[in-house]
């Protein structure tokens, strides 16, 4: 059928993107109280859903319902498949319309209702479950429509195995042998793809290997039945690694334990073809195995966790004067300055998963009226009571208020902040809150020491740090925070986790190009970890979705120090 798009598999990509879907979800939709727009029976509806591009407002047909004749409370059964990125912004339109006949022009159709949401909006509510009310020509009340997000289950499950080696072949001259075993899933045209690889256990013909943590659908694609090949190498040096012998198992097997089923001959084809007495090159052994779920970030969602953004403004007077076109703080009349532009990239994506809208705002390296302190962590509001701006339009009133009441001054000092977010991540470690730190900033670092402790100590909280540098400064001593090539560490003691994301926002701002394409990838870029951020930290800390909070812990409001 036109207009229907079908799922992108894994490890697909959207031209001139890289970025992955998080998963494939499936909406079902439903609708009630619709118009009667028939005059001798009931309407028969049809929902048509539409999607935009990345950066653009264009919208495009994704896929139509089937009509169910002579209903008001319809229950549709065909079900949209759409890949989720938890870093875009998926805008989705929803128009509802009363079948006249079999022409496929919908304006051969009575149009009934229509509504606007995010894929962010209803994975977010509670159960994935989003209502909204219809929107027709008229101030006429035209029913609500029922989205329902359900995740697609092939994901869920990982198999965590170990293995030890008996009386392995020698294949070193001068030694033993170095085994390492891989692992080879599959695919449906009989060929076979490697999908993991052991670590090589020197100079032994009885190894026992690591523990091993994959995804099943990485191993069979959910399938258990399906041939697994394990084949097992004698490392060399040079990379000429020789076979020591072959086995196959599935899933299904391995999941009835350690035992004579899971003792595996491991068979050198090459030497059985030669040697009528060969027997095999030695045995593989299944010590353990465990099946489990593994969840997910949209579990975490659908669990009850909130995410919660905080942002902090940097102040400092290497912006210019606001009152020149020059800084960086200049409030154009017409067109939004960098700061601006980073705030709405972030924070239109982030506010879909926070349900009071409410974001505590704060800026650092400016002079406060009346008595002129500087301060590393004053509320943009100005109430360090209540230091929260309603919706992202509150946080920009916010901030064009008081880029024209505050001094701008410095030093660019980092580590205020990110130890005051830490207070507040610190009162709920139970996985039902998770915080995101926004700090915009044109400068360098003044503090390094204090901000690499700072982001050291954040490791251990439920919450992960963006850092946007706008302006022409070189940030290269930024990257040094950013630890996904070397993780961040400070007087000997390492991070937790990686939990930084820094972007300089030149990147995204080119001669003839879109401003909503610019935002579009900066948000994309800023926000591709935080999933994974959110699901490492529940992962170390044992923490389930839905898991009820401990009976003391404590859920303080966000304030602004003194």
């Amino acid at each position: 059928m036109a207009g229907v798009i079908t799922t992108q598999t894994f490890g697909s990509q959207q031209p001139g993107w890289d970025s992955q879907p998080i998963m494939a979800i499936e909406l079902g939709l439903s609708c009630r109280n619709l118009i009667d727009a028939d005059v001798f029976s009931k309407s028969d509806p049809m929902v048509v859903m539409y999607t935009q591009g990345l950066g653009s407002k264009e919208w495009r047909e994704f896929g139509r319902t089937e009509t169910i004749w002579n209903n008001l409370n319809p229950d549709f059964v065909k079900k949209f498949i759409i890949d989720y990125f938890f870093e875009e912004r998926q805008a989705m339109r929803f128009d509802v319309y009363d079948v006249d006949s079999k022409s496929p022009d919908l304006s051969k159709h009575d149009f009934l209702g229509q509504a606007f949401c995010s894929l962010g909006e209803v994975v977010g509510s509670p159960g994935s479950k989003y209502e909204a009310p219809l929107r027709g020509t008229s101030s006429r009340n035209s029913g609500r429509i029922v989205i329902m997000a359900e995740e697609l289950d092939s994901s869920k499950d990982i198999i965590r195995m170990k293995f030890n080696g008996r009386k392995l072949d020698k294949k070193d001259l001068f030694g033993k042998s170095d085994p390492f075993m891989v692992f080879c899933r599959c695919n449906e045209n009989n060929s076979f793809t490697v999908c993991h690889k052991t670590e090589v256990k020197k100079n032994t013909l009885n190894p026992e290997w690591q523990l091993i943590e994959i995804p099943v659908r990485t191993l069979c694609n959910g399938d258990h039945e399906r041939t697994i090949k394990v084949e097992v190498y004698d490392w060399d040096r040079d990379g000429g690694h020789d076979l020591i012998g072959i086995f196959t198992t599935s899933v299904s097997r391995l999941r009835r334990g350690a035992g004579p089923d899971n003792v595996y001959e491991c068979i050198n084809p090459k030497k059985k073809a030669k040697k009528k007495s060969y027997k095999h090159s030695g045995l593989v052994n299944l010590l353990s195995v465990e099946v489990k779920k593994q969840f997910t970030f949209l579990d975490y969602l659908r669990g009850g966790t909130e995410i919660n953004l905080v942002l902090a403004i940097d102040f400092t007077a290497s912006n210019g004067n606001p009152n020149q076109p020059s800084s960086l703080h200049y409030i154009h009349p017409n067109q939004p300055n960098q700061y601006a532009l980073a705030i709405q990239a972030v924070g239109e994506i982030v506010q879909d998963y926070d349900s009071d809208k409410l974001f505590p705002t704060f800026g650092f390296g400016a002079r406060l009226p009346p008595d002129g302190r500087v301060s590393h962590e004053f509320a943009l509001n100005f109430n360090p009571a209540n230091p929260n701006c309603f919706g992202i339009q509150g946080v920009m009133e916010a901030y064009q208020s008081s880029i024209r009441t505050v001094q701008l001054y410095g030093p660019t000092n980092f580590s205020p902040i990110i130890n005051q977010v830490s207070r507040i991540a610190a009162g709920d470690t139970s996985g039902s809150q998770y915080y995101i730190l926004l700090m915009i900033t044109d400068g360098v670092i003044s503090d390094m020491g204090a901000t690499k402790e700072a982001i050291v100590n954040a490791a251990r909280l439920p919450m992960s740090i963006i850092i946007v540098g706008v302006g022409p400064a070189e940030f290269d001593a930024m990257e040094e925070l950013d630890g996904d090539t070397v993780r961040l560490s400070y007087r000997g003691i390492e991070a937790e986790r990686d939990i930084v994301q820094f972007v300089p926002f030149r990147d995204y701002v080119a001669q003839g190009k879109s401003q909503i394409l610019s935002q579009a990838r900066l948000s994309k870029d800023v926000l591709a970890e935080i999933p994974d951020q959110l699901v490492g930290y529940m992962k170390s800390r044992n923490i389930q979705p839905g898991s009820p909070p401990p009976m003391y812990a404590q859920q303080p409001g966000p304030s602004a120090p003194r």
